[in-house]
């Protein structure tokens, strides 16, 4: 018999039902028009009693994919932290190279500004770490929480109750099925059995072994087998006739129970994806403002950057443009001449270290080979150095650019601690810092030394250390 089927809506609710259903949504044909036999397709629907388990399934499955949404974002949250934490630890890395290195001026600063950029870069990404961990982990939980509820007995009261429906749904039906599966088999017998004698009678016809006498009993037992069938057809479309008007209620009430179902799962899906926009809100650093505002930063100190200044700046420092202390005439001073080579401090002894700001060992193995002013001469022409050079010095060719640290003068000292010089002729550093030990410790504990930046004074000689 043929049915008149539903178009397709195309729509993932229909194609939950048609999955449910096992067949193509059916509209039952009237019994009067089809002289009370049951359509085929609700033999197909009945033999699928039972088959509302994967709609129940969907149940653990929704409370699965919280948790599995939960681990997801849970695995990228350490991925961002990850990731600023390697941002800080280059930027620090290479901030102390820089600075430490020979670049100099404004272009020393855009370079730093690279930097300045990774960490706060580095701050947006343990935001979004933040965000994901604080914000939508939690609200995925609380929701997991509040759609579904554990049982003592194991599983949740949704998937519970979403079966109890459909068992109760389908109970007369079930019941009814049962009835006409049982008419329909010994209708099909009666029908066999009715086949198998009109055959023997119609043997016996042909064959002048079979006595008249038997002749009558296979004619009688084929009428016999007739009226069997007749009445177990009858019992059979009877059977079916009663499962047919139950359809109606049958299909309305499992309708009902899967569309509370439905009405469940619409609510996740709808959202998983408000969460998913959540996600994507904290994941695009893109509509961020600050984002944005870091590399306008960065581009405005990189187009600030000034070539010529920073020439001028070299040229002041280390070039032509230094101070020259030219030699002049100087009288006699006995007062000077008496003067001991080394000051000694008036108070005695500098004071005792203070671990407090001790220079970490992981900063002194990133520092760059090269530093800035290493040794170099604070003034253009050095009057230290011998007024007269022979011509084998330097080939012969006198360079007033030339490193002077291969003289010999000053040795190089890493400070172990912090220091704030007390008085104007005593210098002031970090721990980490370098500087130039130019005169070796007196019996008082002091050394004299120079800064990086041309400053020289006296510094305790226990708080630091040889490089």
């Amino acid at each position: 018999m043929h049915h008149e089927l539903t178009p397709p809506v195309g729509t993932e609710e229909a194609e939950t039902r048609q999955t449910f259903l096992r067949t193509p949504r059916l509209r039952w044909p009237d019994p009067r028009k089809t002289g009370g036999v049951a359509a085929s397709g609700c033999l197909a629907l009945c033999s699928q009693v039972g088959h509302y388990k994967r709609v129940v399934k969907r149940f653990d499955d929704g409370h699965r994919l919280c948790n599995d949404l939960m681990g997801c974002l849970q695995e990228r949250a350490k991925i961002e932290k990850a990731y600023g934490d390697q941002l800080t630890t280059w930027s620090k890395r290479w901030r102390q190279l820089i600075e430490k290195g020979p670049q100099y001026g404004s272009v020393e600063r855009a370079w730093l500004a690279v930097m300045t950029e990774a960490e706060k870069v580095s701050e947006l990404h343990q935001e979004v770490k933040n965000g994901l961990l604080n914000d939508d982990v939690e609200k995925v939980k609380n929701w997991q929480k509040e759609a579904y509820h554990k049982q003592m007995i194991g599983g949740f009261k949704e998937a519970k109750e979403a079966e109890e429906g459909f068992k109760k749904a389908q109970k007369p039906w079930a019941k009814k099925t049962k009835e006409m599966e049982a008419a329909k088999k010994t209708y099909h017998m009666a029908c066999k059995e009715e086949k198998l004698a009109a055959t023997r009678e119609a043997n016996g016809k042909t064959e002048a072994s079979v006595t008249p006498d038997q002749q009558k009993k296979l004619h009688e037992k084929v009428d016999k087998c007739k009226q069997d069938a007749q009445k177990a057809k009858e019992k059979y479309e009877k059977s079916l006739e009663e499962l047919n008007k139950c359809t109606p209620q049958y299909t309305e009430s499992m309708e009902q129970v899967f569309d509370q179902c439905q009405q469940h799962e619409v609510k996740r899906l709808t959202f998983l994806k408000e969460a998913l926009l959540d996600i994507k809100r904290h994941l695009n650093l893109t509509e961020n403002q600050s984002y944005a505002t870091i590399y306008r930063e960065l581009e405005r100190t990189i187009l600030g950057a000034n070539t010529q200044e920073d020439l001028k700046w070299f040229s002041n420092n280390h070039g032509p443009g230094m101070h020259m202390n030219w030699p002049a005439f100087e009288e006699y001073n006995p007062d000077q001449a008496s003067a001991p080579p080394k000051k000694k401090k008036p108070d005695g002894a500098p004071p005792t270290p203070s671990t407090d700001h001790v220079a970490p060992p992981g900063d002194r193995s990133s520092v760059s080979s090269y530093d800035k002013n290493q040794a170099y001469s604070t003034e253009w022409s050095d009057d230290e150095q011998p007024t007269t050079y022979s011509g084998n010095e330097n080939g012969g060719n006198g360079n007033s650019f030339e490193d002077d640290s291969s003289t010999g003068r000053g040795v190089r000292v890493r400070a172990l601690y912090d220091y704030e010089g007390q008085e104007q002729d005593e210098l002031s550093f970090k721990a980490g810092d370098e500087l130039t030990k130019t005169e070796d410790e007196d019996e008082q504990g002091w050394c004299r030394g120079r800064l990086d930046t041309g400053q020289e004074g006296l510094y305790p000689a226990n708080y630091v250390e040889p490089i």
